[in-house]
């Protein structure tokens, strides 16, 4: 086994767009090397060629699949030794009432959202250092309740009890493991909704469309760049949060207020 990196090595799952993306591109300006997972290997791909200062590895498989977990964490440990961070980030939406939800929608919902994010941390906690860090990201949907959102609700209120379970076994090793949890975030993701796609029509942009939204919801009038939320996921990985596990970050605009 090689000799650990003297710098520091974060596990980034979602890293080619969104969050994710921002994520991966902050964690590697401040000197972080990466490995970086996504389902979408050419986006993925292209994120590395462009992140010229650090080192990365990338990882082309779907967070839910096990056996794919178990190869990449083989070549994660081969190639770094081990982990100083983790961001659980992958994440997919879905929209429909109890009622009206397919059990084949709920699955996928949660196959990703919480089945991927368990399978993200077993890797990261056996492959974190001693003193090293976790960010788990939830949204404000997993504390506030509202209509059509049975499955990624519940999924996100379910990482957010995974990583305090998970704070908790890390605690002895200096693992510290927190959850963020923003509301309404300018992503790739909003474009899959009919809604959305309406919206933009109807208003002309996509910057319109977001700012109608926050309008309705969420007191601050605005929505989260994905660069905002990856500040703070910076600020959980890093010394200056080192006082901190267990914890969940709302960051959203006063949407659970």
């Amino acid at each position: 086994m090689p000799e650990p990196l003297a710098r520091r090595v974060a596990l980034v799952t979602g890293a080619a767009s969104g969050i994710g993306l921002a994520a991966s591109r902050l964690l590697s300006s401040e000197g972080w090397a990466l490995a970086l997972v996504d389902r979408d290997g050419a986006a993925l791909d292209a994120l590395a060629r462009t992140l010229t200062d650090a080192e990365t590895a990338a990882f082309a498989h779907d967070v839910s699949g096990d056996a794919a977990w178990d190869e990449t964490e083989s070549a994660l440990r081969e190639r770094f030794g081990g982990l100083d961070g983790v961001v659980v980030n992958a994440g997919i939406s879905d929209s429909g009432t109890i009622a009206d939800l397919s059990f084949e929608a709920w699955r996928r919902v949660l196959s990703v959202n919480l089945d991927g994010a368990f399978l993200t941390l077993r890797t990261g906690m056996r492959l974190l250092r001693d003193g090293g860090a976790a960010v788990v990201v939830s949204s404000a949907s997993g504390v506030k309740a509202e209509a059509g959102i049975a499955a990624y609700a519940a999924s996100k209120a379910g990482v957010i009890q995974l990583a305090k379970v998970a704070a908790k076994e890390g605690a002895p090793r200096g693992i510290r493991v927190n959850t963020i949890l923003p509301g309404g975030v300018e992503t790739p993701m909003w474009r899959g909704m009919e809604f959305f796609k309406d919206m933009v029509a109807n208003l002309g942009s996509e910057q319109a469309a977001f700012d109608a939204i926050a309008a309705q919801g969420t007191p601050l009038g605005r929505y989260a760049k994905a660069e905002e939320i990856a500040g703070q996921i910076a600020f959980l990985l890093s010394p200056s949060a080192r006082s901190m596990t267990g914890a969940s970050l709302i960051v959203d605009g006063g949407y659970t207020l």
